[in-house]
């Protein structure tokens, strides 16, 4: 029997975890201020996490929260008090990469379940059973396996042992997410949370004897950013992927805003479903699901090493620039007598056509018909970034729909 995969969706802030509750995840992972790897991300404090513990709660989606830093000593006993702090707001799950980060929280927090990060290099069954054996429900395969490879390890471990793999988002050039780059360049360590991403810069070679002369890199002549991956996407294989006996659908960014989140979301929410009805019907969507997917940016698309190796055709030579089908405007706060309250993120103007994206996989298009400031005043356009509007449309949207605007 094909298991139902659950659908986990990265949050950045408690708005946008709201979001992803909303728009379809099954589970959502967070981090805090301290001890995973996206420290540039808003993350959540303390505070806020109990928030969207509590609203995820609510609607039956569970929340797992980031501790997958490679520590070193200094971080030990932070880590301890960190783990007795989230022991007191109950997450569903620690997400952890380092043996030593592990047993402290089996330890303080044994109610937990415990998930093994993909930063700890989870290439073979061997290593999942290590895992479990240590206490883990739960371990993220490595990026680099194939499907071929991660139905192998179902059929080697325990059933009730998870199987928790990425299948859309951004790829790291390094092994599963070590990297060494950001560190020798600029001393910013990713693997303590704080990557530079130097896999998107721009290259150019410097020839001992000719110092100063700088020579671009080219590959094949298709230009000069030679470790820049395409993103990995994985929403026209589902089949393949959910006969694969994977546990848990990962999206990655944890630094990404909720239109891309709601978007993401709501489209994997639909092709899982839309499969377990039947895989006919899931075909017979494939054009809706490449133009949400494509609707949200992008650096191109790859399906990584589900298939076996990557070649050049994984890498964008010419630019590292994303593709982007929409702009994002705010989300639908509560509305009143026909006004909407929303925090702006970008500008609009009265007049214009924008699109109300819903949960169930509509798209309305409305216009602007009026804005007014926190004081009543009214004005013809929000330039000002997250200042807090009312705005009356030709359709009053629901509470956490997202408010965007189709790009030329």
């Amino acid at each position: 029997m094909v298991r139902k995969p659950e659908l986990l969706i990265p949050a950045s802030s408690l708005e946008v975890l709201k979001t992803a509750v909303i728009f379809g995840a099954d589970a959502v992972y967070i981090g805090g201020e301290a001890f995973g790897l996206r420290a540039k991300a808003k993350n959540f404090s303390m505070e806020d996490m109990e928030k969207g513990i509590e609203f995820a709660h609510q609607r039956g989606v569970k929340v797992y929260v980031t501790a997958n830093i490679l520590a070193h000593n200094r971080d030990l006993e932070g880590v301890r008090e960190y783990f007795k702090e989230l022991k007191k707001i109950g997450p569903d799950a620690l997400i952890i990469s380092d043996p030593g980060v592990f047993m402290i929280a089996k330890e303080i927090c044994p109610e937990i379940e415990l998930h093994v990060s993909t930063q700890a290099n989870n290439t073979n069954y061997g290593t999942y059973l290590f895992w479990w054996n240590l206490g883990a429900k739960r371990v993220v395969s490595a990026r680099e396996l194939s499907l071929e490879e991660i139905r192998e390890i179902r059929a080697h471990i325990p059933e009730e042992m998870e199987i928790e793999t990425f299948v859309h988002g951004a790829m790291c050039i390094s092994y599963s997410g070590r990297c060494l780059l950001s560190n020798y360049f600029t001393g910013r360590d990713a693997n303590q949370g704080a990557c530079t991403h130097p896999c998107r810069w721009k290259y150019a070679i410097v020839e001992e004897s000719r110092p100063g002369e700088y020579m671009p890199v080219y590959e094949n002549e298709r230009g000069t950013y030679i470790f820049n991956s395409k993103d990995l996407c994985m929403i026209e294989h589902m089949e393949d992927v959910l006969t694969s006996g994977i546990d848990s659908l990962k999206i990655e960014g944890r630094m990404k805003t909720a239109l891309y989140v709601a978007t993401v979301a709501r489209t994997y929410r639909k092709a899982i479903d839309d499969y377990f009805r039947s895989p006919e019907c899931y075909r017979e969507n494939m054009e809706w699901y490449r133009e949400q997917i494509r609707s949200c940016t992008y650096r191109q698309f790859t399906t990584g090493f589900f298939y076996g190796k990557t070649d050049e055709t994984s890498q964008i030579y010419d630019n590292n620039t994303y593709e982007k089908g929409y702009t994002y405007l705010g989300i639908a706060g509560e509305c009143r007598d026909g006004l909407c309250r929303i925090e702006q993120r970008n500008k609009f103007s009265v007049g214009e056509s924008i699109e109300i994206m819903k949960p169930d996989g509509r798209n309305v298009a409305v216009t602007v018909e009026k804005i007014f400031n926190e004081e009543g005043e009214e004005q013809e356009s929000a330039p000002h970034p997250q200042q807090v509007l009312y705005v009356k449309f030709s359709q009053v949207p629901e509470t956490y729909d997202i408010l965007r605007r189709k790009e030329n």
